[in-house]
């Protein structure tokens, strides 16, 4: 029974490296990206209720299924997601003057519970590290 430690062994036996600068310059891209889909979604879908929702919800979820597929890793999806929900989240504060973005309505409760429902939807439909290569089936 072979145990898969030659030169191209499982990955679980191999140790981590870090990635590479155009990866991390890719998730800061997307990380960016997410943010500027999210300001965009803010503003989108309390102006044109529900089509204005189902826009900025298919938007996000097309950046973060795409970083998903662009990368090769949920990672991918999970930098547009992170910067989607932070740039969402600094918008809902209200500032001292009593400004806001968001109102209480049933829209922006949608927008905020669905995009964090479509982040983590394209996050699992992302692929994970998959070994590759005749070892991938340990045992045989």
């Amino acid at each position: 029974m072979s145990t898969g430690s030659g030169a191209g062994g499982s990955m679980l036996a191999q140790p981590l490296r870090p990635p590479s600068a155009g990866r991390v310059v890719a998730y800061v891209g997307l990380f960016l990206l997410g943010a500027v889909v999210g300001a965009a979604g803010a503003l989108i879908q309390p102006g044109w209720f529900p089509g204005g929702l189902l826009l900025a919800l298919l938007g996000a979820a097309g950046l973060f299924l795409g970083g998903a597929r662009a990368m090769n890793a949920r990672a991918g999806a999970l930098a547009p997601a992170a910067g989607w929900m932070i740039a969402v989240i600094l918008l809902t504060t209200s500032r001292p003057e009593g400004d806001f973005l968001f109102g209480a309505g049933l829209g922006s409760y949608l927008f905020l519970l669905g995009g964090m429902g479509v982040a983590v939807i394209c996050a699992t439909l992302g692929r994970g590290r998959q070994p590759s290569g005749p070892d991938t089936r340990l045992g045989k």
